[in-house]
């Protein structure tokens, strides 16, 4: 893991929902736990630590140009090609999108794929696919 990755930690229910949704679905590693209490997810190179709880975080839609979309969430950009594999993991676990799949900025340089998907505690993971990655921070 590089040394520069973000760290999040959030309330994910039952751990072991949730680290297999984590794991299987999503395709992520597990890292460091404390049994019953919390463990470490490598979600793509950043360090996801998920908490055993009661409670869930609270969401709202916010406007944007693709419709109201779920605040917080958080999630990953990924190279088209593990996107696609990640959608038919989804579909293949019969698992519902929040927002389905959805062309953004299409025809121009920020065009990407994106969608929504709840985590099994309510959390919610924005995905997204950009054509162009190297201009996300232009």
């Amino acid at each position: 893991m590089k040394s520069n990755c973000m760290h999040l930690a959030i309330p994910a229910g039952d751990l072991e929902k949730a680290k297999a949704f984590y794991c299987d679905v999503l395709g992520c590693k597990t890292g460091n736990s404390e049994a019953g209490h919390w463990v470490d997810i490598d979600f793509w190179g950043n360090e996801l630590t998920l908490h055993q709880s009661e409670e869930q975080l609270p969401n709202v839609r916010h406007d944007v140009d693709m419709g109201a979309v779920a605040v917080p969430h958080f999630g990953a950009h990924l190279p088209n090609e593990e996107f696609q594999a990640l959608k038919t993991r989804i579909e293949a676990a019969g698992l519902e999108y929040l927002d389905k799949p959805y062309r953004r900025f299409v025809g121009s340089e920020y065009e990407q794929e994106t969608f929504f998907i709840q985590d099994p505690n309510g959390n919610v993971l924005e995905m997204k696919s950009m054509v162009n990655p190297q201009l996300m921070f232009k």
